[in-house]
C-alpha cells in the first residue's frame, strides 16, 4: 500500500514539473482566460468617424415597459431622424461626437461574467425580450457604415460608483460585462438632436404678445367665449389694457419659454397643405381638413385657422409676427400640437426700429421651415405660454 501511494506521488510530482516547464516555455498560455481580452478595443477596426452612415440609439422607459427607439442616418446628402419622420438633424456635428466618442473603446476591468449581474448593472439588453425584468435595462448604441454593417454596437449600462468618468459597458451577445473609461453617454432623446429655440425668436426682441382663448362652434365656424389678453413691452416694463398691477415673474417666464421653445417631437403636415402654406393661400380640402381636425385644427369658412386650445401672437421688433396655435394632446404623451406661421409688416418693423430688410428674409426661411411640420410641445411649456387674464393681472 505504501508502495503504491508513493508512486501515485510521485506521478503527481512529475505532472506538476511538466506543469511549470510549460507554463516558462510558454507563459501566454498560463494568461487566465478571464484577462486575455483585457485593454483590448472592443472594435478595433472602427478608426474612422466619418465612416457612419447611421446610428440607432434604443433606450428604455421602464413606467412604461417599452423600448424608446432614435435613428439618425444619412439620407440624400443630409443627416435625418429617420425614425422621427426623416425630420432634418439640426445639431449636425453630434453625430460626429458621438462616433468619435465611441472609437476605441477598451476593455479596461472585467466587472462581472455573469449575466445574473447585468440587471444590478444596468447592462440589460432593451430588445432582449427574453428577459422578464423591467428595471436595469440599459442603452443600446449601434454605428453602421453605408452598406449597413456594424462599426460598434454597446449596451451603456450604470456609471460606476466612486469611480467618475467610468461606467458598465457591454457588447451585445456577450456575457461579460467590463468596467470601461468613457464619457460618452449618447442621448436617445428627439429633443437632444434639434436646436431649442423652435421660433429663433430672443426674448429680447419680443415687443408685444397677444393671447386668444375660445372656444369653438364647429358646425358654424364660430368662436365662442373668447377672451383676449394684450400684453405690450416698452423697455423692461409690461403693460396689460390699463392694468396697474402685473405679475411680471409669469409675464417673463413666457418670454423666455419662447425664446428656447424645444420641440419635444414632430408630425408631417400633408404635402399638400404644407405647399399651400408656401403660397400662403390654404385651401380646404378634404385630406387638410382631416389632417387639421386630428390634430386639434378647424378651418373656417371664412379661411380663418382656428385651433381648440387658442392661440397667440407674438410680435418681434424686425416686424415679425409669430402666430401660435395650440391644439390637441398627442396621444400617449402630454405633449401638445403646435401650428405655427409667421408673417412680416415693414411698417411694424419701422415702428420698432428693426432691419426690415432681415425681418423680411426671417419670415420667409422660417414660414418655409414650419410650412412642412406640426410640432409637438411639452404640457410644462403650453401651461407657461398659454396665459390667462387672471395670470397677469394682479387683484
Amino acid at each position: 500500500m505504501r508502495r503504491e501511494t508513493a508512486k501515485t506521488a510521485g506521478f503527481v510530482g512529475a505532472a506538476i514539473v511538466l506543469a511549470l516547464a510549460a507554463a516558462l516555455n510558454q507563459p501566454e498560455s498560463a494568461t487566465p482566460e478571464i484577462l486575455s481580452d483585457q485593454g483590448k478595443a472592443f472594435y478595433p477596426n472602427f478608426t474612422d468617424p466619418q465612416a457612419a452612415r447611421m446610428i440607432e440609439l434604443i433606450d428604455y422607459d421602464e413606467a412604461t415597459a417599452a423600448a424608446r427607439p432614435l435613428k439618425i442616418e444619412l439620407q440624400r446628402g443630409r443627416w435625418v431622424i429617420a425614425s422621427h419622420h426623416s425630420y432634418p438633424v439640426e445639431i449636425g456635428d453630434r453625430l460626429a461626437k458621438t462616433a468619435a466618442a465611441l472609437i476605441d473603446l477598451r476593455r479596461e476591468q472585467v466587472r462581472s461574467d455573469s449575466p445574473l449581474d447585468h440587471a444590478q448593472l444596468g447592462v440589460v439588453d432593451p430588445l432582449d425580450q427574453k428577459v422578464a425584468a423591467l428595471a436595469g435595462r440599459g442603452k443600446r448604441v449601434t454605428l453602421r457604415d453605408a452598406r449597413g454593417d456594424v462599426l460598434a454596437d454597446f449596451i451603456f449600462g450604470k456609471p460606476v460608483e466612486g469611480k467618475p468618468g467610468y461606467r458598465y459597458l457591454r457588447a451585445p451577445g456577450e456575457k461579460r460585462t467590463w468596467v470601461v473609461k468613457t464619457e460618452a453617454d449618447p442621448s436617445a432623446r428627439f429633443a437632444d438632436w434639434v436646436q431649442a429655440g423652435l421660433l429663433r425668436v430672443a426674448a429680447g426682441s419680443i415687443r408685444s404678445v397677444t393671447i386668444q382663448s375660445y372656444s369653438i362652434d364647429e358646425t358654424f365656424g364660430r368662436l365662442l367665449n373668447m377672451e383676449t389678453l394684450a400684453l405690450a413691452r416698452e423697455g423692461d416694463r409690461w403693460s396689460a389694457g390699463g392694468a396697474e398691477k402685473l405679475n411680471t415673474a409669469v409675464i417673463n417666464t413666457m418670454a423666455s419659454t419662447l425664446d428656447g421653445l424645444k420641440i419635444a417631437d414632430v408630425r408631417p403636415k400633408p404635402p399638400t397643405l404644407a405647399a399651400d402654406l408656401r403660397s400662403g393661400q390654404v385651401r380646404l380640402s378634404l385630406e387638410t381638413a382631416m389632417s387639421l381636425r386630428q390634430r386639434g385644427f378647424f378651418l373656417s369658412p371664412a379661411g380663418r385657422l382656428l385651433a381648440n386650445e387658442g392661440e397667440m401672437a407674438v410680435e418681434t421688433a424686425n416686424g415679425l409676427v409669430y402666430s401660435l396655435r395650440f391644439g390637441e394632446i398627442a396621444a400617449g404623451s402630454e405633449n401638445r400640437h403646435l401650428f405655427v406661421t409667421v408673417s412680416f409688416d415693414a411698417a411694424r418693423a419701422a415702428k420698432y426700429g428693426g432691419d426690415a430688410a432681415a425681418g423680411e428674409r426671417a419670415a420667409r426661411e422660417l414660414n418655409n421651415r414650419f410650412a412642412d411640420w406640426y410640432y409637438l410641445i411639452s404640457g410644462a411649456d403650453f401651461q407657461k405660454l398659454r396665459l390667462r387674464r387672471k395670470d397677469v393681472v394682479g387683484n
